[in-house]
């Protein structure tokens, strides 16, 4: 543990030096898509919408059939960027709070959606927390530039479509009928993500691995109370090709040394979810767990995602991406930066029955990216 806080102490430097994202190297300031000057200005629109779940979600701590969602779009110049704030409930953010929020973000202030560094240092300032309706506003101003200069944005950041992961689907926890259900529906999947945490993980794991020998990841969402429960709980789940544990154990700052001796002792890596949400927050979990998982809508966006990434790695620890039930705009948008990661779980829009966008696909179990400018999605 000293170890873990002498590095702590010493390493304030590397937050410092993290890559600050968001910048987009293909864009230069002024003009528009015509290559003309233009008084055009930016108009930021939202509207609420309901996703409707396929499965009732159920996890350690709470179910859902639905989660609530704004609908972003900044105009510029005829040109128009999507964005989406997926919100379910433990986010602490609604409908009410995001159209407040966007209310009060004044774009039009800016001469181009070119300076893309100045407008988000300004939405970041605009009220603290609200992290899902920056990353809606993150998300659109991205995908405008990406139209704008007519290029994705994985190869404006100069990133290799083939390298993309392969995305876990969701298995939630239910009875031993349901599972095998929605195991069947994950056919094409390459790798299943499991939710344990109330107390039947055993037969969660068993269920499945009557139907299916494919390799599980596991997220606990807190879960478990015991270390040393927790540990012998590890060892079972990898014999049962369980590949990473997420989130086992509390988040709270006390159980922070008992998360570390797991993390020290486990057979596979720990990945923190629960225990972040900005990039602020990665640096203490250097030794606490092996890796983070990057969500947008807990982080504020693409350009935080990506300081957290750099930062991440800066610290040997591993990256994944992970992502709310979402429409295929943010999952898209998620996408985007997958490359760069070790996991993925980005089947959000997967989840739901009522998506308004067509983006990016899940092909061969694999994340595929588009060649669509921006973040590659088509309204419907």
């Amino acid at each position: 543990m000293n170890n873990r806080r002498d590095f702590i102490k010493k390493s304030g430097l590397i937050a410092g030096a993290a890559f600050v994202g968001g910048s987009l190297n293909a864009c230069s300031a002024g003009g528009s898509k015509k290559g003309h000057q233009t008084n055009a200005k930016m108009k930021l629109t939202f509207k609420p919408y309901d996703l409707q779940l396929k499965h009732t979600f159920t996890i350690a701590s709470s179910s859902r059939t639905t989660t609530p969602v704004m609908l972003v779009e900044i105009e510029y110049d005829g040109v128009i960027g999507y964005g989406e704030a997926a919100m379910p409930p433990y986010l602490g953010e609604s409908h009410e709070t995001a159209a407040k929020f966007l209310s009060m973000v004044k774009l039009e202030q800016f001469a181009s959606p070119y300076l893309l560094e100045d407008i988000l240092v300004y939405v970041d300032s605009v009220m603290p927390g609200n992290y899902a309706a920056k990353a809606s506003v993150d998300i659109a101003l991205h995908d405008l530039l990406g139209k704008l200069v007519g290029q994705p944005l994985h190869k404006m950041w100069g990133l290799d479509a083939s390298k993309t992961p392969s995305t876990s689907f969701t298995i939630g926890i239910d009875e031993p009928d349901v599972v095998r259900q929605k195991v069947e529906e994950a056919a094409p999947y390459n790798i299943l993500k499991v939710k344990l945490g109330r107390g039947n993980d055993k037969e969660m794991i068993s269920t499945i691995r009557s139907v299916t020998d494919k390799p599980l990841c596991v997220d606990v969402n807190q879960g478990w109370k015991d270390k040393h429960e927790a540990l012998e709980l590890t060892h079972w789940l990898k014999e049962q090709g369980v590949v990473f544990v997420e989130q086992p154990m509390s988040k709270a700052k006390e159980a922070m040394d008992d998360m570390a001796w797991l993390t020290e002792n486990s057979p596979l890596p720990t990945i923190a979810d629960e225990a972040l949400q900005t990039v602020d927050d990665v640096l203490p979990l250097k030794g606490v767990y092996s890796g983070i998982n990057i969500k947008l809508m807990k982080c504020g966006g693409l350009r935080a995602a990506r300081k957290m990434m750099t930062l991440a790695r800066a610290m040997d620890m591993k990256v994944m991406i992970g992502c709310m039930t979402a429409t295929s705009c943010a999952i898209s948008a998620a996408s985007q930066i997958s490359p760069l990661v070790d996991w993925a779980d980005l089947d959000g829009n997967l989840l739901i029955s009522n998506d308004v966008f067509e983006g990016v696909k899940v092909i061969d179990g694999k994340v595929t990216l588009n060649e669509h400018p921006g973040i590659g999605v088509v309204k419907l």
